[in-house]
């Protein structure tokens, strides 16, 4: 079975061009493909050592870690771009970054695509809500006309194009709660003409809904988001996502919601006079191994000196 990802030193060497070419690689082979959902360089870097072979940015989550409020647009491009760039910087694997709708009309976003190809994404979502946009399971979910969503996707084809990049193209619509399920298929089937490479409508509300999404342009890869503790989605298990017809499948609260319990456990525990329990959490030893102080010390060995050796 031929390898998707170096392992070892040589990890490092791959190069955003190189991760577009694992995750095309990865969307041709057989079976549902897991990519849990991360919100900063941390999170990438434990989902990559976890052995999943790619990750998504999740907007509601950075939104929620990095400013502390709701998905509710509060984002900006740049805000999402320099987190992003952390996140590829750390892993090896290939990131999909969470675009939102663009950051506005269909110029705006060709800088969009362009700026997430130099941050070395190996793909980038799009979504067609208006602005602001939302966490589609969410309330008053309102979508761009047909027609300027789909020259949105073409959009990004060409910005696509025009920097010799072949970047992932992750088209998104939120016109299942919005509009109608049968507006969501028609604009996945005018995504996937205009060029996107896989397709995805947020909270289908049932089987037989995902089952209708994977009748659409066969030949597309389709995107599932199992939305965990209470989304509009049924939460399936990859075999069962495999025999429905999707390719891609993405978790994308696990490590945010288990982040905020964490937290607030720990808080008690210190706030009732002691600290959180051995079993709640890593050794320190554990904690230094898992954000590189190990591979720093080996490293940091090849540059020793006799003037820097230490006593």
């Amino acid at each position: 079975m031929e390898e998707l990802f170096v392992a070892g030193s040589e990890k490092s060497k791959m190069t955003a061009r190189e991760k577009v070419k694992v995750l095309r690689r990865l969307m041709e082979r057989a079976g549902v493909h897991q990519g849990p959902a991360c919100f900063d360089a941390l999170g990438a870097k434990l989902i990559e050592s976890a052995g999943f072979p790619f990750c998504i940015t999740s907007g509601f989550s950075i939104a929620a870690s990095r400013l502390a409020l709701p998905d509710t647009g509060f984002v900006s491009y740049g805000e999402m771009l320099d987190q992003g760039r952390l996140i590829t910087e750390a892993v090896s694997i290939p990131v999909i970054g969470d675009a939102d709708n663009g950051y506005g009309n269909a110029m705006n976003l060709k800088r969009t695509v362009k700026g997430f190809i130099a941050a070395g994404f190996a793909g980038i979502l799009l979504e067609d809500q208006v602005a602001p946009k939302a966490c589609g399971h969410t309330r008053g979910r309102k979508v761009l006309p047909r027609e300027e969503a789909v020259m949105k996707i073409r959009a990004a084809v060409d910005a696509r194009r025009e920097s010799g990049s072949d970047i992932v193209i992750v088209a998104r619509t939120d016109a299942r709660q919005a509009v109608t399920l049968d507006e969501a298929l028609i604009r996945c089937k005018a995504f996937a003409d205009a060029g996107a490479d896989v397709l995805f409508i947020d909270a289908l509300a049932s089987v037989e809904e995902m089952k209708a999404l994977c009748q659409v342009s066969p030949n597309v890869p389709k995107l599932a988001n199992m939305l965990e503790g209470g989304g509009k989605t049924p939460i399936l298990n990859p075999k069962e996502l495999e025999e429905v017809g999707y390719k891609l499948v993405v978790y994308p609260l696990s490590l945010i919601g288990v982040s905020i319990r964490a937290m607030q456990d720990a808080l008690s525990a210190i706030k009732g006079g002691g600290i959180p329990p051995s079993g709640s959490m890593p050794s320190f030893e554990e904690i230094k191994d898992i954000v590189g102080f190990n591979s720093y010390y080996e490293e940091e060995e090849r540059y020793s000196t006799s003037t820097n050796q230490k006593p």
